[in-house]
C-alpha cells in the first residue's frame, strides 16, 4: 500500500499530460493517414502514406527545410556569440548596471507578433523606417529589406527577440565563476583574451549547450514572424516547415498533409533534441 500511495498520487499528472500531449499527438497521427479535407470534412477514407508523399514531393518542401536549418542556426550563432560578448561587457559592477539588465532582458517579453510589426514598420520600412534613416543620413539609397533580403530579416527580428534569454543565461553562468581563479590568472601574468579562452568559455560551456537545446526546440516553430512581414514569401524565400504545415492546413484546407508535416516537424524536433541532449550530458560529465 505504501508503494502504491506516490503512484496514486502522481496519477492525476499523468493523465494530464496525456491529454494534453499524448491524445492530440494520436489525432494527428491517426490524420496523418486518411483523406481529409475542410472542404469535405465528413470523408476520412484511408490514403495510406499518400499524404507524407504529397507533403515531401510539394515544390515547397525543400526550401522550407533549408530555410528551417538556416533560420536555425543562424540565430543560434548569433545569440550565442553576442549574447556571450553581452555577458561579459556588464559583468563587472559599473553605475547603472541593474538598469542596463532589465532593459537588455526586456526584448524577450516583447510577443513575437509585435516584435515583427515593430521591425517591419519601425526599423525595416524602406521609406520611415529608422534602417531608411540611417542610409540617407550617410548618402545610401535605402533598402526595402523585406523583398531583396527576406530570410535575413527574418534572423535579425528572431535573434534580436532571443538574444535577451541567451544573455541572461550566460550572465547567471559567469556570476558562478571564481573569482579567486581570475585573480590567480591575473597574478600570472594571463592577460584578457587568455582569460577568455581559457577560464570564461570553458565555464560557459554548459550555459551554452542550455542555450542551444532550448532555442533550438523553439526555433524550429517560428510562425508569427514570418506571418506578419512576408507571408512566407517572396516564393518560398522565408517559407519554413512550420509555415509549410500552416498553409497546408489552413490555405488549402487539407489536414491529411498538414498533420503528415506536423508528424515530421515533431520528429525533426525529437531528432535535434536528442543530439544536444547527448552534448549537454557530455558538458553536465566534465
Amino acid at each position: 500500500m505504501t508503494r502504491l500511495l506516490p503512484r496514486t498520487l502522481l496519477t492525476p499528472a499523468v493523465l494530464a499530460i496525456a491529454i494534453i500531449s499524448i491524445v492530440p499527438l494520436l489525432i494527428t497521427l491517426y490524420y496523418s493517414f486518411v483523406r481529409y479535407s475542410m472542404l469535405a470534412p465528413g470523408e476520412h477514407d484511408f490514403h495510406g502514406l499518400a499524404n507524407f508523399h504529397f507533403f515531401f514531393t510539394d515544390g515547397a518542401f525543400l526550401p522550407a527545410l533549408k530555410n528551417t536549418f538556416v533560420l536555425m542556426f543562424s540565430v543560434m550563432a548569433i545569440t550565442v556569440v553576442l549574447g556571450i560578448a553581452l555577458g561579459l561587457l556588464i559583468n563587472d559592477a559599473f553605475p547603472g548596471r541593474a538598469i542596463v539588465r532589465v532593459l537588455l532582458i526586456s526584448p524577450f517579453l516583447v510577443m513575437p507578433a509585435v516584435n515583427a510589426l515593430m521591425w517591419k514598420n519601425m526599423l525595416l520600412n524602406p521609406i520611415y523606417g529608422l534602417f531608411a534613416h540611417v542610409s540617407i543620413f550617410f548618402g545610401a539609397t535605402p533598402i526595402d529589406w523585406l523583398s531583396e533580403y527576406p530570410l535575413l530579416s527574418i534572423v535579425m527580428m528572431v535573434s534580436w527577440q532571443w538574444l535577451p534569454f541567451a544573455c541572461l543565461i550566460f550572465m547567471t553562468a559567469l556570476q558562478s565563476m571564481d573569482k579567486e581563479q581570475l585573480e590567480a590568472a591575473g597574478m600570472d601574468g594571463a592577460n584578457y583574451l587568455q582569460q577568455l579562452r581559457y577560464l570564461y568559455l570553458p565555464h560557459l560551456g554548459r550555459a551554452v549547450s542550455v542555450v542551444l537545446m532550448i532555442e533550438m526546440i523553439f526555433l524550429l516553430s517560428v510562425f508569427a514572424e514570418i506571418f506578419t512581414t512576408t507571408g512566407g514569401g517572396p516564393g518560398f524565400e522565408t517559407t519554413t516547415i512550420t509555415f509549410m504545415i500552416y498553409q497546408q492546413a489552413l490555405q488549402s484546407y487539407d489536414i491529411g498533409a498538414a498533420s503528415a508535416g506536423a508528424l515530421f516537424a515533431v520528429l525533426l524536433a525529437n531528432i535535434a533534441a536528442f543530439f544536444l541532449m547527448r552534448v549537454i550530458g557530455k558538458n553536465l560529465a566534465k
